[in-house]
């Protein structure tokens, strides 16, 4: 239960940061590698809300593991990074809410 609420503490984290980005975006005052870093977060998210669509369904147990299982298998990242087993949480400077 700790990893997973390390987790979300983490993705909640770098959604704050993608927000920011995409407000400062319109004025021009973001890098491409800031740009970048906020893209792939919005997949991240993407991903996690296609996770999210089996969990509604029944067996969401057994389904879930084995749609991540069959994603590592074909190779395709189906969790969000920060679920991801060999990243490690990433400290940020600004204080958490």
């Amino acid at each position: 239960m700790v990893g997973l609420k390390i987790a979300l503490a983490q993705e909640k984290q770098e959604t704050r940061e993608m927000l920011d980005i995409y407000k400062r975006y319109p004025q021009g005052g973001v890098s491409k590698q800031e740009l970048a870093a906020a893209n792939q977060q919005f997949f991240d998210i993407l991903k996690g809300l296609g996770l999210g669509v089996f969990a509604l369904l029944p067996f969401a147990p057994i389904t879930i593991p084995l749609i991540v299982k069959l994603g590592q298998w074909l190779g395709v990242d189906v969790l969000p990074s920060s679920f991801s087993l060999g990243k490690k949480p990433k400290n940020s400077d600004k204080s958490a809410d």
